[in-house]
């Protein structure tokens, strides 16, 4: 632990976000398998509903920049073409 107040702050605040950061990205892990869980079950209109809430997921991502812009095109982008197979 830092001697300097400031420096102890700073920890208590990286800890915190660490943790946010953390379960953002489990949200984000979690809300992709569900996608394709649901493109794999062949149920379309719940698939359509998931991706909505993923593609959310994915823009906040890379809003808070826990995602880079070209993983969150890519993820958008498969998934989008998983959903769209379903007939």
């Amino acid at each position: 632990m830092a001697n300097i107040k400031s420096q102890k702050k700073r920890a208590l605040t990286n800890a915190k976000k660490n943790l946010q950061n953390t379960a953002d990205r489990s949200r984000l892990k979690t809300a992709i398998k569900k996608v394709l869980t649901l493109v794999e079950s062949g149920n379309k209109e719940e698939a359509v509903k998931a991706y909505n809430e993923c593609s959310a997921l994915l823009d906040r991502a890379q809003g808070h920049n826990l995602k880079h812009k070209n993983y969150v095109a890519r993820e958008k982008s498969r998934l989008a073409k998983a959903v769209n197979t379903i007939k």
